[in-house]
């Protein structure tokens, strides 16, 4: 294994970017998009697209298979924790038992801000029933803790609305929520274009999920390979350790001592 391997549920990825499945003109530019994102994870919103459900409609199974890739189902478009757990139950059946899922529950249709209160008693549930829970939620570090507390098995807080392309709005609590968890924490929401990536990743994310930003792009696959680039080296950066910021004084580059004309007195 990596020895710097993204780690969930017990299996390591080698990509940090995970990436959805909504909002592309057809299934050949979601697989051509994914493929360029270098992505391993994709997730998928149960409600909104057919992964065998719907019996002689094309599948998006066909065109991302399970031996490919890990599907993530996850429950776009519920509002209290029954939906959410029925949705994931109904995920369950359809993909053979398949334990890992991203949880949300939305608070209302405007923003699309978590339901926090909701999202807790759904986690709550699903830990209890085996799920392996990744969890949308707002960024707020002792909701976060609570969500771990569980036994959620990733946090993912907002950096802003989903689908705004805000970015991150509030690295301090990002960071907050980074120190304090013991499971991977991935920025999922908010995400507009590759530097808002590579900020999440500097700052210490273990991943980034993202759909809006490469679907709404004016090329998506040329966007998904700029994520890629962007996740990778902004991880780099973080593992390398930046240099200090110096707010008050000049440091050269090279030392002064020694220069041509500047011998010693």
């Amino acid at each position: 294994m990596n020895p710097d391997s993204l780690v969930i549920a017990g299996k390591a990825y080698r990509s940090r970017l995970l990436v959805g499945t909504g909002k592309y003109k057809d299934f050949a530019q979601t697989r051509a998009a994914i493929d360029a994102s270098g992505a391993e994870i994709v997730t998928v919103a149960i409600r909104r697209t057919n992964i065998g459900q719907e019996p002689g409609q094309p599948s998006l199974l066909e065109v991302l298979p399970p031996a490919q890739f890990t599907i993530l189902p996850n429950t776009a478009g519920c509002y209290t924790a029954d939906d959410a757990v029925r949705t994931l139950r109904l995920a369950r059946e359809l993909l053979d038992g398949h334990a890992l899922v991203k949880l949300e529950v939305l608070g209302d249709p405007q923003t699309l801000f978590p339901n926090m209160p909701e999202t807790l008693k759904a986690a709550a549930t699903l830990v209890k029933e085996g799920f392996q829970v990744m969890v949308y939620c707002a960024d707020d570090p002792i909701q976060a803790r609570m969500l771990e507390d569980i036994g959620c098995v990733a946090i993912m807080p907002l950096a802003s609305l989903i689908g705004s392309g805000m970015g991150i709005l509030n690295p301090w609590n990002l960071k907050l929520i980074i120190e304090q968890s013991k499971v991977p924490v991935l920025v999922d929401a908010g995400v507009g274009t590759a530097s808002d990536a590579a900020i999440a990743m500097e700052l210490g994310c273990d991943g980034v999920l993202m759909n809006t930003a490469i679907a709404g792009a004016q090329d998506p696959v040329l966007m998904a390979g700029a994520m890629k680039k962007a996740v990778e080296a902004g991880r780099e950066a973080y593992r390398a350790g930046r240099m200090p910021k110096k707010y008050y004084a000049a440091t050269p580059s090279s030392p002064g001592g020694g220069l041509i004309g500047h011998g010693s007195k």
